[in-house]
């Protein structure tokens, strides 16, 4: 038996969705469930708008073009994220500036944040990590101090709360991704979630190849073509409106590996603060020195056994193509370079049942015995 480190739960109401999609020829970004999923997803988040593209990476450059962020200013964004939150900062020719990771909840570090803002500060990027949400009062009222934006990567969140509110909806703008490994998923897709009308009318036009108005074919700025389809739309509202059932799903898997991991000396296991839901939308543990042996090589003893994993995000400052671009040479975070070290994530689809995740521990509990 093999054991896929994600396997997303797909069911009849995301089958129908397509097939009217496919039956009715509106397959591509005109059709009705693009719009039906943007104004309930947003609700969902509970913010008044949403606009759907075509992957998260899209979301998030969208997101900082809309507010004309460019050449000569700077996001702040954590070291400890996966690499597509500085590309859509590059994308617009700004510059990332990075803060450490939390050694507890693995997001950034918001104690960091002021040290790192300049004249030419105009953003702050929080990334909710693998389903646990920054510390966001702190960084709102640094962010309102410094008359700053916030754009949330909640990107690894959906549904996930700080203070009984849905991360993705506390800043200027929240982005999310509905890859296949998403706790909802269109199999490629993102949203921008916004308040802000003049946001939401600018990121449309510029989402559709900043068509004019007036004129189709008239073009008064640079637009993307980041459209969603209507089919990848057809999928996400069938996934929305069971949204619920995903996360329980999740949160009751996160339980099972827990009460199951717990016993297993060297092992850390995932928080959850007391201010935050935390959604699991990887379950992530770290392999301390006690364990017996690294991390890399529990990964590899694990998928001889038929447990597939994958290694945690490596830091910015560790990346070959930002480092030739002449970035964070110099710089060192050393919580994220230890949780790169150190971790990685087990099975966590919504399709994983308790049987695959008592394979999983008892898989791990062997490891163990054996080193």
């Amino acid at each position: 038996m093999f054991i896929p480190v994600n396997e997303p739960l797909l069911g009849a109401e995301e089958l129908a969705n397509v097939t009217t999609a496919v039956k009715t020829g509106w397959i591509s970004s005109e059709g009705k469930f693009v719009k039906q999923f943007e104004d309930e997803f947003a609700g969902y988040i509970g913010v008044k708008y949403g606009v759907a593209v075509c992957n998260g990476t899209a979301a998030l450059h969208l997101a900082l073009a809309t507010l004309g962020i460019g050449k000569g200013d700077e996001v702040i964004v954590p070291a400890f994220t996966m690499i597509a939150s500085v590309y859509a900062i590059i994308y617009c020719g700004a510059t990332p500036v990075l803060v450490d990771a939390d050694p507890e909840t693995w997001c950034m570090d918001v104690s960091q944040i002021e040290k790192k803002i300049t004249r030419k500060t105009k953003a702050i990027m929080p990334v909710h990590i693998y389903g646990h949400p920054v510390d966001m009062d702190p960084l709102l009222e640094i962010a309102k101090k410094h008359k700053l934006i916030i754009v949330e990567d909640a990107a690894e969140i959906h549904g996930g709360e700080y203070k009984g509110r849905k991360a993705g909806g506390l800043g200027e703008i929240g982005c999310f991704s509905f890859y296949a490994n998403k706790i909802i998923t269109t199999g490629e897709g993102g949203m921008l979630v916004t308040n802000d009308q003049d946001i939401y009318e600018k990121a449309k036009i510029l989402r559709n190849m900043a068509f004019s108005e007036g004129k189709r074919y008239i073009h008064y700025e640079i637009g993307f073509n980041y459209r969603m389809t209507n089919l990848q739309a057809a999928v996400g509202l069938g996934q929305l409106h069971q949204v619920k059932k995903l996360l329980e799903i999740k949160i009751r898997n996160a339980h099972s590996y827990n009460e199951k991991l717990k016993h297993i000396p060297g092992i850390t296991l995932p928080v959850q603060k007391p201010w935050a839901k935390n959604v699991y939308w990887m379950y992530s543990i770290l392999i301390e020195k006690d364990f017996g042996l690294p991390a890399g090589q529990v990964q590899a003893k694990l998928k001889e056994m038929g447990v597939d994993t994958r290694a945690l995000f490596v830091p910015m400052h560790q990346q070959p193509v930002l480092l030739k671009m002449g970035l964070f040479s110099r710089e060192k975070y050393p919580v994220s370079e230890e949780l790169s070290q150190k971790g990685f994530y087990l099975p966590s689809g919504t399709a994983l049942t308790e049987e695959q995740i008592e394979v999983v521990c008892q898989s791990l509990a062997q490891i163990k015995k054996q080193h």
